[in-house]
């Protein structure tokens, strides 16, 4: 049966599963396991040619051998899902291939992991992927950086094309963006294009200069 591992309250919790990712619950036929091994181990003693028998240090050289083996194997599969439970929570992305072989890429948080046939598996959004796929992870602090970087390219595209069709009417708006970008952390700020901070600062000031003839006007 395969084994499912999912992640509560920060630990990893091992389930089994009645659904394997090979449509099968019996283990892959290319897999050799310690009992195969030590079964064909036996059937070599008792066929050998009487005549020239094998050696006891060689039948204990081949055990140490597939003993080694198998602990490097435990060791590798142990790694992998380590590393595939470390990226619970996290917003990666996958390169996922589809029937007709096109590559095309999703992101999105990885809910659990699932380990079987020594294969690591995460889950995107009710689907699974493998390990294999993930070719980026994306911190919180990041996303959150890139979307109000993104809201501010937007309002700021919402602003008149140049400065001189900027009016008193964008003055709410153009403050409204200043307290935005200068409430930021100095990581948000790099992720604002410099266009978009020049635009800014000419609009403020072009602000500045309506209200001051405003305030001229006023007084005569």
């Amino acid at each position: 049966m395969s084994v499912a591992a999912q992640i509560k309250d920060g630990k990893i919790v091992e389930t089994t599963t009645a659904s394997s990712l090979a449509n099968s619950t019996k283990k892959s036929s290319s897999t050799l396991d310690k009992d195969a091994f030590l079964g064909l181990l036996v059937a070599q003693m008792k066929y050998q040619d009487p005549l020239e028998p094998t050696s006891n240090t060689e039948f204990v050289s081949q055990y140490a051998q597939f003993s080694s083996l198998e602990q490097m194997q435990n060791m590798s599969a142990a790694l992998e899902l380590s590393r595939a439970s470390g990226l619970v929570g996290q917003v990666v992305s996958v390169n996922t291939t589809n029937s007709s072989g096109q590559t095309t890429q999703i992101q999105g948080k990885v809910d659990y992991v699932i380990y079987e046939n020594s294969k690591a598996y995460v889950s995107i959004g009710g689907s699974l992927y493998s390990l294999d796929d993930v070719y980026g992870v994306a911190d919180q602090e990041y996303l959150d950086a890139y979307d109000l970087a993104l809201r501010f390219a937007i309002e700021m595209a919402k602003l008149p094309s140049s400065k001189e069709k900027v009016t008193l009417d964008n003055k709410e708006k153009i403050t409204e963006l200043n307290k935005i970008y200068n409430e930021m952390s100095d990581y948000e700020k790099s992720f604002i294009s410099s266009d978009d901070v020049t635009k800014l600062k000419e609009y403020t000031k072009r602000i500045e200069e309506l209200v001051k003839d405003q305030e001229e006007n006023n007084a005569k």
